[in-house]
């Protein structure tokens, strides 16, 4: 069953037509998904005193009720390792249209992978996993499958991809960690289907995967429109 809270962020989006992405990241950390450590600041003094109790280095993005898609605005500095790289983020997020706050997040390393869901007309909630990265619309590299997913789904996904040496390990660099990766697939695919009758999509994308984890580094929930 969806959560009281998931339920209320869901439901008050509507308006807006996607969840903010604070509120996607604890929906997804109530689920038991793995996002990165994080905090949502509203001024500059905040951000530097949260920023610090994170972590160098951090990743900023702004929060703002006018912005969807926030790399196309300058909305995403990553690599933050000072306060002074704090406070000019905030200041240029601060004159994006809308804005509320800057969300700061610790970063992580590994292989990029794309995690996303559709609720299709005739199927239902469908579940995709690509190989992410900057050749992602070049190479094209995912699998589908119908929710809700058992073992071998998520194992059949996996193995179906071009790509999946580089999951294994390619030329030396370590394999990522299988389990967390299936982990992943299936705690998603159970939340989609619970939340099927609130969203039209959800987009994760990057998620990091290396040899301890698998972290969301972005996430993206489209609201259903009612008429």
């Amino acid at each position: 069953m969806l959560s009281a809270t998931a339920k209320t962020i869901l439901s008050t989006s509507g308006g807006r037509g996607w969840v903010l992405e604070p509120d996607a990241k604890r929906i997804l950390r109530e689920a038991g998904l793995c996002v990165p450590a994080s905090c949502l600041a509203t001024t500059a003094e905040e951000a530097v005193r949260r920023g610090a109790e994170i972590g160098y280095p951090l990743a900023a993005k702004v929060v703002s009720s006018s912005v969807l898609h926030k790399s196309d605005v300058g909305g995403v500095v990553v690599g933050i390792d000072s306060e002074q790289g704090i406070k000019a983020a905030f200041t240029r997020f601060s004159r994006i249209n809308g804005f509320t706050g800057m969300l700061l997040e610790e970063m992580a390393g590994g292989l990029e992978l794309i995690v996303g869901a559709k609720i299709d007309s005739q199927f239902g909630p469908v579940i995709l996993l690509g190989m992410g990265g900057t050749g992602v619309e070049i190479y094209r590299d995912v699998a589908i499958r119908m929710a809700p997913l058992t073992p071998a789904d998520v194992r059949s996904m996996i193995h179906s991809l071009k790509g999946r040496r580089l999951l294994e390990g390619y030329r030396g660099a370590a394999a990522v960690n299988m389990e967390a990766l299936e982990r992943t697939l299936m705690e998603f695919a159970d939340l989609v289907v619970k939340m099927q009758d609130f969203i039209e999509s959800v987009d994760l994308n990057p998620v990091i995967c290396n040899a301890e984890v698998c972290v969301i580094a972005d996430a993206r929930i489209m609201v259903r429109q009612h008429p």
